[in-house]
């Protein structure tokens, strides 16, 4: 989050507009263009032209703060004004005047002030006022004698520090971490703030976490916690970057000074402020996500998310993120999320939610709240589905805007990894199904991939109802984003269709390969994504499942699908894939003798009157357990039951060295792997004293 709200700089840029007296003399038109004319036609030495000095007294110079100072107020939270002084070629000119040695102290400040406002919430803006060097010109008079220059030159840099557009600062280059510590040290607060400001958009790496933390940054961060309320914002984000996913750092902060930094961080959660409060919050949740064991007080969170809570009845932006904070302080914790339950959370969101329907960013960071408390507590689910906020959030389906959709998504999503919810009330699969399956169609590809993620546990939950699905007209749109060129549609269209796929009976997976085609299946199983790659196996092992037939599908039309996977293997693709694609031959090495020769031909091929090496070999020697398990499932389906095929099979398997190696996996490290070596061992013996070797 920025530093200071767009609002809190355009209210330090209007009050700098008094450094002149309103009753000044005015002789100049207020037009743009004949202001940005003016002033560009100045250029060093003022506006006045022919006999104007350019000194504190000169009448040029007192017109060109004139001039100066009327761009900025014109432009001060107006982009329309701001696009129009940039087409006019308005800011090398403002920034000219910070470069002229003999500027005025009243021009610099104006010129800062209007560069500032130049770069505050403009991208073309921010990068117009980078262009022209202002950067460097801002720097050099933080070292100027007038205190209000230098406040004036501070607040520039902060607003162009607000503005993605902005340089890195470089914290690991010496000179740049000198100048870092000096500003951190200045008795001026905006110049402290300023250096604030650039550690938190600049501190992104571990290395320069680091630095900071070696230079000793977090001590004096705290010891500014005193200053005034702007001061102790922008520290504390600055030590929220600089903790962040850092576990070094992090440590070395929660036991600086004997725990007192944390605790003064820890008592800030109570500050008057509401901002204060919620990034107090926002760094607890940061330092207890990078050092746990640093964080263990059950009290310390829950005063958190009590804390968290009460915030969301705040106006404007504090009230909008502080349900964000509680998500990410109770993400992936069962533990924080039975707090949050007990402290009555999930009521407090869903009533909050109903009291001000649908607004925009509030609605967003609620329904992303829910979601998360409802990711792995029944009980969540259960009491957010009692009340009335279950409607609220079919009617999300349908909001406006995307970010409503995609969170509303998120929620079915979690609220649908208990089958129960599916079964009857305002969310059940009936209600559910037709709005997400029209999202598949949404202009937003963040709508599509949230509704499929909610589609694909529904999938899963609904086994005893797929027809639902099936008669939704689901299958032919997943298909269709199966195709699409980015890459996570395709993944999670296939993964949808995996979760379809799963325990359907065979008549309904014919009719979904016969959307799919063959054609389509094989091009996914040698998709460019090896996490494609994965999941359509995986669909195809679904598909093998409980439904003899459904090996043509693999082994017929040329062998398109069983030459894919073939290919794959071969290849050594990612262990996932590998995995994944043994499981496929595994359960076709479990059918009839045809399906068994199928596999061995892609296993052991015959070349030439020779055994090319198999890739067998390599998966059994893999570090990877799951691999070595599916393998060694395959070939413990291939040689069973005895019989004459089998002992050839055997045989095969031996000349390419696949029974050698098993031979030596008889003290694997993994149980279950030694397991299926004996098993395969045994059989290979049966079949030599059955006479079939």
């Amino acid at each position: 989050m920025p530093a200071t709200a767009s609002g809190g700089a355009r209210a330090e840029e209007a009050a700098s507009a008094l450094s002149l007296s309103s009753s000044a003399p005015f002789c100049m038109g207020t037009r743009p263009e004949e202001l940005a004319a003016r002033l560009v036609a100045g250029g060093p030495g003022g506006v006045g032209g022919p006999g104007g000095g350019c000194g504190e007294g000169g009448e040029g110079e007192h017109e060109r703060v004139l001039a100066l100072r009327e761009i900025k107020n014109q432009i001060i939270g107006n982009r329309t004004k701001k696009l129009l002084y940039l087409r006019l070629g308005a800011v090398p000119a403002v920034v000219a005047a910070l470069a002229e040695p003999g500027a005025s102290p009243a021009a610099l400040v104006q010129a800062a002030a209007a560069a500032g406002s130049f770069a505050c919430g403009v991208d073309d803006g921010a990068r117009a006022v980078l262009a022209a060097g202002a950067v460097g010109h801002l720097t050099r008079l933080l070292a100027h004698p007038d205190d209000k220059v230098v406040d004036a030159c501070a607040r520039a840099l902060r607003m162009i520090y607000q503005s993605k557009q902005a340089p890195m600062f470089d914290v690991n280059n010496e000179k740049n971490m000198d100048f870092l510590l000096s500003l951190l040290d200045s008795e001026n607060e905006n110049v402290t703030e300023l250096a604030a400001n650039i550690i938190s958009y600049s501190c992104n790496s571990n290395t320069e976490q680091l630095a900071l933390c070696g230079a000793g940054v977090p001590q004096k961060l705290v010891s500014l916690f005193g200053g005034s309320m702007n001061l102790r914002d922008a520290c504390l984000e600055s030590m929220t970057a600089i903790i962040r996913n850092n576990w070094e750092v992090a440590s070395r902060f929660a036991s600086m000074d004997h725990g007192k930094a944390f605790r003064s961080i820890v008592a800030l959660i109570h500050d008057r402020s509401p901002r204060t409060r919620l990034l107090a919050c926002l760094c607890l949740i940061a330092l207890g996500h990078a050092s746990p064991c640093h964080f263990l007080d059950r009290q310390i969170k829950t005063k958190l998310i009590l804390v968290l809570l009460e915030l969301i009845e705040e106006p404007g932006h504090v009230g909008d993120e502080a349900p964000l904070a509680l998500t990410t302080l109770i993400k992936d914790s069962v533990e924080l999320q039975k707090q949050a339950f007990s402290t009555n959370a999930v009521a407090k969101l869903s009533n909050h939610l109903l009291a001000n329907t649908l607004q925009t960013r509030r609605a967003v960071t609620i329904l992303l709240a829910l979601a998360e408390l409802c990711s792995k507590q029944e009980e969540s689910r259960s009491q957010l589905l009692s009340g009335q906020v279950s409607t609220l959030i079919l009617d999300a389906l349908k909001h406006d805007c995307a970010d409503i959709r995609v969170a509303a998504c998120s929620c079915l999503k979690n609220i649908s990894r208990s089958s129960k919810v599916l079964s009857a009330g305002r969310l059940s699969c009936d209600t559910v199904i037709a709005p997400l399956v029209q999202l598949l169609y949404d202009s937003s590809t963040s709508v599509q991939i949230a509704a499929l993620g909610a589609i694909c546990n529904i999938a899963v939950n609904l086994t005893p109802r797929k027809s639902v699905l099936l008669h939704s007209g689901v299958v032919s749109q997943l298909v269709h984003l199966s195709k699409s060129m980015d890459p996570t549609l395709r993944l999670k269209s296939v993964l949808a269709l995996r979760n379809i796929m799963f325990l359907m009976n065979p008549k309904d997976k014919d009719l979904i390969l016969k959307e799919l085609t063959v054609s389509t299946l094989s091009s996914l199983i040698c998709d460019s994504e090896h996490s494609v790659q994965e999941q359509t196996l995986a669909l195809v092992q679904n598909l093998l499942d409980g439904y003899v037939d459904s090996v043509n599908y693999v082994t017929g039309e040329d062998g398109m699908v069983i030459n894919a996977i073939s290919r794959q293997l071969n290849s050594a693709s990612a262990t996932g894939v590998c995995i994944q694609g043994m499981l496929v031959l595994a359960n076709m090495a479990a059918g009839n003798e045809l399906n068994k020769e199928a596999v061995m031909d892609v296993t052991v091929p015959h070349r030439a009157d020779r055994i090319k090496p198999s890739f067998v070999v390599n998966f059994l020697q893999s570090k990877d357990k799951q691999l070595r398990v599916a393998t060694l499932w395959c070939i413990l389906n291939l040689i069973y039951p005895n019989s004459d095929s089998s002992s050839t099979r055997v045989a095969r398997l031996q000349n390419a060295g696949v029974i050698s190696q098993v031979k030596n996996m008889i003290n694997d490290p993994c149980l279950d792997c030694k397991l299926r070596v004996r098993m395969v061992l045994e059989h290979c013996l049966d079949n030599a004293t059955a006479g079939f070797m």
